[in-house]
């Protein structure tokens, strides 16, 4: 890890700043695989995961067969882990819905704002160098409380052309209706635009490498939503004397093993933190098999000591990490002065794991300095806010002197006889 011991103000945003990816690059290596999958539709992601993947794929969809023996393979101790995530995503998500609340703004004038899911949402899973088993759980759950009457889910098939069994156990607890064999740029085309086995969504959701992230925000042009823009995962742990070297070193390790372009931050209030975190990154870093993978990650990161948490707590809302840990005293009061982090873990206890697992939080968050403006998934991002008002003839009159006024004012005189004809 780069150290930087009490840098001056003006320095922060250098030092905290995100590797750039060269858009205008990605995007010619991104638009001709949207023409493809838009123009050949099946045969496009048969042939991709040819040339990407290396598989034949016989059929793009997943059959009932295949998730039933996925069932099979898997051991009752993990299905049970998997089980008791559903449980605890559920039932924290479940709470977000609220009831319709009718709002007599004065009288005869009633409004109120429903909640209506998305028709179709598409989720993507990566497969890669780890299959995420669990984001299956954190897109599908809300996407079905919500009330999306079509989940589709794509993910790249395994070197035996089958989809991870743990990844399709998941689905089938989740509400997930559809499950194709497809991933990378081509998988988000595919959702964009359907084929013939994929069915057009309205919206797409989930991470991915840069090329899916790319292609993510280039469909976007052509009337598909998204959840995020999205970056490679991060944790910031913001640490004082009370903090366990230990822990820390733990947390920033299960961020850093994510890929070489994972970014972890380590903020603390003192030069000894940082050297004891140091000894204990290296003792760790020995026993993970995928090492190489959280060693360069870690050799891009940096570690900053301030003087005080004032100081420090300016710099976490600079940053606006994805992830951020709270290893100090009073962290739960100290939470009230974050104003930009996806997801805050508190105290020395709460690693940040339990978020990306089972505490029932989302882990789908923003990165890359968008929780600055951007919230994680919830069961919000499932669904569209219709508005309703209704009047009565009374409140037509109550209303109207105001609303005429101010359409004639803007010029609008059919506005204002839309309102004259029904006095």
């Amino acid at each position: 890890m780069n150290i930087y011991t009490n840098p001056p103000q003006q320095d922060w945003a250098k030092i905290i700043a995100r590797p750039a990816m060269d858009t205008s690059q990605m995007q010619a290596i991104i638009s001709p695989i949207l023409d493809n999958v838009k123009n050949n539709g099946d045969k496009a992601l048969v042939d991709y995961a040819s040339k990407f993947d290396n598989v034949i794929i016989d059929s793009l969809s997943v059959s009932i067969t295949e998730i039933d023996e996925a069932e099979q393979l898997l051991s009752s101790g993990l299905k049970t882990a998997i089980q008791q995530a559903y449980n605890n995503i559920y039932k924290f998500h479940s709470s977000q819905l609220q009831p319709a609340e009718k709002i007599e703004t004065m009288p005869g004038v009633v409004c109120w704002r429903k909640s209506v899911g998305i028709n179709k949402v598409g989720i993507y899973i990566p497969g890669g160098t780890a299959p995420l088993f669990s984001t299956v759980l954190m897109l599908a759950i809300p996407a079905d409380i919500a009330g999306c009457e079509q989940i589709i889910l794509c993910t790249p098939p395994q070197a035996n052309g089958k989809v991870h069994p743990a990844v399709l156990y998941a689905a089938s607890i989740s509400g997930v209706h559809t499950i194709i064999k497809a991933g990378g740029a081509q998988a988000i085309a595919a959702l964009a635009f359907g084929t013939e086995s994929v069915p057009k969504v309205y919206k797409i959701f989930g991470p991915g490498n840069q090329y899916v992230t790319a292609a993510k925000q280039m469909v976007q042009q052509f009337g598909t939503a998204i959840d995020m823009p999205a970056g490679p995962s991060e944790v910031c742990v913001l640490a004082d004397e009370s903090s366990n070297p230990t822990y820390i070193a733990a947390d920033l390790l299960s961020q850093a093993e994510h890929g070489n372009d994972s970014q972890v931050l380590l903020v603390a209030t003192s030069q000894e933190i940082i050297s004891n975190v140091q000894l204990q990154l290296t003792e760790q870093l020995a026993t993970l098999p995928r090492a190489a993978f959280a060693g360069n990650a870690l050799s891009n990161s940096n570690a900053i000591v301030l003087s005080n948490l004032e100081q420090a707590i300016a710099l976490v809302n600079e940053y606006a990490p994805e992830h951020l840990i709270l290893a100090t005293e009073n962290a739960e009061e100290l939470s009230t002065k974050i104003v930009n982090a996806g997801s805050i873990f508190l105290g020395h206890y709460t690693p940040e794991s339990v978020g990306d697992y089972a505490s029932g939080t989302n882990h789908t968050l923003p990165t890359n300095g968008y929780a600055r403006a951007y919230s994680g998934v919830s069961v919000d991002s499932f669904v569209k806010k219709i508005t309703v008002q209704q009047l009565t003839h009374q409140g037509l009159q109550n209303i109207a002197h105001t609303v005429i006024a101010m359409a004639e004012a803007e010029g609008l005189q059919a506005h204002a006889n839309a309102v004259k004809v029904r006095l």
